[in-house]
């Protein structure tokens, strides 16, 4: 595999309680992306749900386009779209332009989701959801060619059409996936797998198995980035850390379990535990030292060389955030990118 520059960005999803003032929030947000972007961090991404209930967040478009307006030189992604709910002619129009705001440095996060109200919400039969999203990419990447595009399908109709909005530089396809069958569909169907931050560090190097092998079985190349998101807080003491982050973790895990996030992880894995249960070879939290010592072994040992950090969670005050982005910028970005995949 030849050498890659390791990257590190933020996960900004916006996400807040319910009934907050949106504005404050967005201007809060906002700092952040200033924070990332002055720290120097390489990307920002923002993921998507509708009807969130216990949260409220803007949905990825608007919210990208405005922070791509702070971002500097980042990437800006999604992480993730939730492709089989949409029009792919919208969504291949929409993140398109998103691509041209950014000036060619968009990248298209997508997945399948798993909360059944929001398929509920747009009318889609849960059993139709792998046929809708397998199709939609196709004729998103088709029409992002320019050339004609055809497509006979329930809820797409295409008879030779050519989009004329066009992404600037053709934006690489990171697709989400939790369960071992997803997992196989994302190295057979995506630029690369974006690993989730919700399952355990053993699961996913066993899943990392399954994708290579996946891969190549299909006949992929090799993969140009391998991403992996993570919940992580950086603080002065490992004390000061866990005082922060465990109140917001724990309310986030909470929801995640309500949604049932964690029935489509494999095997046994349960959201409905303790904090300390749950945290343990999932969370990362603590000093600059410890968050390296977490960190370092997926860029060495598995060849994550992309590293989406999620230091902000609904409810959070975001001096907190803040405080933590700034060490994470400062103290363990710099050697995360010292070595090369």
């Amino acid at each position: 595999m030849a050498d890659r520059p390791v990257r590190v960005g933020v996960f900004l999803t916006h996400q807040q309680p319910a009934g907050r003032d949106p504005l404050v929030a967005l201007a809060e947000q906002l700092s952040l992306v200033r924070t990332a972007r002055d720290g120097g961090l390489d990307s920002v991404f923002a993921g998507q749900h509708h009807l969130p209930e216990s949260f409220s967040h803007i949905q990825p478009l608007p919210w990208l386009a405005r922070l791509a307006a702070e971002a500097g030189e980042m990437r800006i992604g999604t992480g993730i779209h939730l492709l089989a709910l949409h029009n792919p002619v919208d969504t291949a129009e929409s993140y398109a332009g998103l691509d041209v705001v950014t000036g060619g440095r968009s990248v298209f996060g997508v997945g399948l989701g798993y909360r059944e109200v929001e398929y509920a919400a747009f009318g889609i039969p849960p059993g139709d959801k792998v046929r809708r999203f397998t199709e939609n990419l196709r004729v998103v990447r088709e029409l992002w060619t320019g050339e004609p595009v055809h497509a006979d399908l329930p809820w797409c109709r295409l008879d030779g059409v050519r989009a004329t909005t066009l992404p600037t530089a053709t934006p690489p396809v990171w697709m989400a996936a939790n369960s071992d069958g997803a997992v196989r569909r994302a190295a057979r169907l995506g630029d690369t797998w974006m690993i989730n931050p919700h399952a355990t560090t053993a699961t996913v190097r066993r899943q990392l198995d399954l994708f290579h092998a996946e891969r190549a079985a299909a006949g992929r190349g090799p993969l140009t980035e391998l991403p992996l998101m993570r919940e992580i807080y950086c603080a002065p003491t490992r004390e000061r850390a866990v005082e922060l982050a465990r109140p917001h973790l724990a309310g986030k895990y909470e929801v995640y379990a309500d949604w049932g996030q964690d029935r489509v992880l494999p095997g046994q894995e349960t959201f409905r535990t303790g904090y300390d249960e749950l945290a343990r070879d999932r969370f990362v939290v603590g000093t600059p030292e410890d968050c390296l010592a977490a960190l370092l072994p997926w860029r060495d040992e598995v060849g994550v060389d992309h590293f989406v950090l999620r230091t902000d969670w609904a409810g959070m005050p975001v001096g907190h955030a803040r405080a933590s982005l700034e060490l994470l910028a400062r103290e363990v970005a710099p050697v995360l990118r010292a070595g090369t995949r």
